[in-house]
């Protein structure tokens, strides 16, 4: 017979752990502000790598502050279109929203800009007035979004269809931004596909409905003119 396990020691699994975790060294879990703090409490050997590690901090610091560039829908004035949209910061995607606050829908594309532009800070989201901008604008052509970088437009939606209609939804204007390029989405898919599939389904569960509802009202008549003859 094979010899049976011996029960483990609890206290010699507890110095194995403790020896395990004694190996990491302590930099490793140090963020980049206590990094140059305790720098005089390592040795000569470990400056080498307490140097490498304050380097990956500092990278990922720089990182995060890019990314938290902006974080919210900016008003502008027409002066300010040049600076802020056309010459903004090199590889910036920009979104500048023309608008309206006598049109409702304005007002809707405004609010989901608002959450995308916390959702996305690294993308710069801004709004203005279309009077400021462009002269004698059509109400029709509102809402108006363009979506630009380096200068040079990558995208456009003009008026309530082309910006998703009068019921848009959050998810249906991130998809829209998605597929121009400006920022980068978790949806796997358009929201307003679902939208269509759930109608398409309903419409064909209607017209199931009705042609099994005709073939029973087909089969009463027939069994009732049998009833009679």
């Amino acid at each position: 017979l094979p010899p049976k396990d011996e029960p483990k020691d609890e206290t010699e699994e507890m110095v194995l752990r403790l020896q395990k975790e004694a190996e990491v060294k302590p930099y490793e879990r140090m963020t980049l502000k206590e990094l140059n703090e305790a720098e005089d409490d390592f040795d000569e050997d470990d400056m080498k790598a307490l140097e490498m590690y304050r380097q990956q901090r500092l990278q990922e610091w720089k990182i995060l502050q890019k990314r938290q560039k902006y974080g919210d829908l900016r008003e502008i004035s027409g002066e300010q279109y040049v600076k802020e949209v056309t010459n903004a910061q090199k590889d910036v995607w920009v979104v500048i929203h023309l608008y309206r606050s006598s049109i409702p829908m304005c007002l809707l594309v405004n609010q989901h800009l608002s959450l995308l532009a916390r959702k996305f800070p690294e993308i710069k989201f801004i709004k203005a007035i279309v009077n400021s901008c462009i002269q004698n604008y059509h109400d029709r052509c509102l809402p108006t979004i363009f979506v630009y970088r380096n200068g040079q437009i990558k995208g456009r939606f003009i008026g309530v269809t082309e910006c998703g209609g009068t019921n848009l939804k959050l998810e249906e204007l991130e998809w829209k931004l998605a597929q121009v390029g400006a920022i980068e989405t978790d949806l796997e898919e358009s929201p307003k596909q679902n939208i269509t599939d759930m109608m398409m389904s309903s419409v064909r569960s209607a017209s199931i409905h009705d042609t099994n509802s005709a073939s029973r009202d087909n089969d009463e008549t027939k069994c009732y003119s049998h009833r009679n003859f």
